[in-house]
């Protein structure tokens, strides 16, 4: 069963899900958490006291409102856009990740916050 979250971030607060897979069981569990996101063209990322490789879930095949962690990264990543490596409309990793959420809103509510100085996920 997936395990509720919230996305705080400048003025925006999402709802959003955390998958029932080990690897998503693990970042919950390094829930709650607050730092400086990183920015690569629409996908936010940052550092998480996890340690995970790529699981089964594991693909470059993403959507804007996907949730991944990029274990290259110890990273968690949330979608909202195309990223520096797509040619079309969808975001593009920059190496597989595994597939741990999705936000329950729309994801394009993140674009106005580009440039926040923190995120804070509960």
């Amino acid at each position: 069963m997936p395990n509720p979250i919230k996305i705080f971030i400048g003025q925006t607060t999402l709802n959003a899900e955390l998958f029932d897979s080990p690897c998503a069981q693990a970042v919950f569990a390094s829930l709650p958490l607050e730092t400086r996101p990183n920015e690569w063209g629409d996908e936010f990322y940052f550092e998480i006291p996890v340690n995970m490789p790529v699981d089964e879930s594991g693909t470059r095949r993403v959507k804007a409102g996907d949730i991944g962690y990029w274990p290259p990264g110890k990273a968690l990543a949330i979608f909202f856009g195309p990223t520096l490596m797509s040619t079309g409309s969808d975001p593009v990793p920059a190496s597989e990740v595994n597939l741990v959420g999705r936000l329950l809103e729309d994801p394009t509510l993140l674009k106005k916050e580009k440039g926040a100085a923190k995120i804070r996920i509960e």
